[in-house]
């Protein structure tokens, strides 16, 4: 188990390359509000594009079915389920999408649902080629490659500040994405999940709140803020016209160990190697 973690660990290090030229919106969960699924849509190319909902994540097909009539609401025309039943068929049904929607669930039950076959690589092929992709709670922490599978505990107990860490689908390679971040109280979590991996960069997303990830860039949507915790110890020289560091980032805290903190608020945009590409903001814990 120790192996296959340092495995993953170093495959989630490596970047895709050439950089892929879809978008990916992920969401904490909680709800997701029209100005995202209006965004996703634009990007996927408007009410033409051909929407493929994965519903694996859950055993819940009255869910699954309803999805097709929250898109078509927004303009959608082309809305199809995955079915996995017949795997050529389901590869053929992803060549064709444009845009993805993973809901939320299991992200466990989501990656091992989606991993046979060669269904997965047809994704990350979409994902390469344009294709806008959607994750919602466990749709969204398996969009990395070193996933937060879950916790140790029960919410309520020590345990559940212990990530177990398993196999996501590799979109977003340089992160580890946790959701329902703060109305779960997800923080330590996470911090354990960097200490453990310091070369991959913590993502929490709150509920009712998104980012929309362009390359290595992400902006904030939604009700609520993106927490970031860096832990890399080495970082990309910086010419003198790029951004540099925030000032309000803080790596003081004992508790923290090293790990930088970031707090980006709704409509701020963030690198994961120049930083703030907004006006700044506090991070956490700051002072006045």
């Amino acid at each position: 188990m120790f192996l296959t973690i340092v495995l993953l660990s170093a495959l989630a290090q490596a970047p895709m390359n050439p950089p892929p030229l879809g978008h990916l919106l992920i969401i904490g969960g909680g709800g997701t509000t029209e100005d995202m699924q209006q965004r996703a849509l634009a990007l996927a190319g408007g009410p033409k594009s051909k929407v493929l909902i994965i519903p694996q994540a859950s055993g819940d097909l009255q869910g699954a079915l309803s999805l097709v009539d929250w898109w078509r609401e927004i303009g959608a025309k082309d809305i199809r389920l995955l079915d996995l039943d017949d795997p050529e068929a389901a590869k053929e049904a992803i060549r064709s999408a444009n845009l993805f929607w993973m809901r939320g669930g299991s992200q466990t039950r989501l990656f091992d649902a989606l991993s046979k076959g060669g269904v997965l690589d047809e994704i990350r092929k979409r994902y390469q080629d344009g294709a806008v992709v959607c994750g919602t709670s466990a749709g969204a922490a398996v969009m990395s490659t070193l996933m937060i599978a879950g916790s140790a505990g029960p919410r309520g107990t020590p345990d559940a500040d212990t990530p177990k860490m398993g196999a996501g689908l590799g979109l977003w390679p340089d992160v580890i994405v946790d959701q329902h971040f703060l109305q779960r109280k997800r923080i330590n979590r996470l911090r354990r999940a960097v200490k453990e991996h310091p070369n991959l960069i913590g993502v929490g997303i709150d509920e009712k709140t998104a980012i929309l990830v362009n390359g290595r860039e992400f902006e904030v949507l939604g009700a609520s803020d993106v927490i970031v915790l860096d832990s890399r110890k080495e970082h990309p020289a910086r010419s003198a016209d790029e951004p540099q560091p925030d000032a309000g980032a803080r790596d003081d805290d004992p508790e923290d160990s090293g790990i930088t903190v970031h707090e980006l608020k709704p409509g701020m945009k963030y690198h994961l190697d120049k930083g703030f590409l907004a006006p700044m903001t506090k991070a956490v814990g700051a002072g006045n």
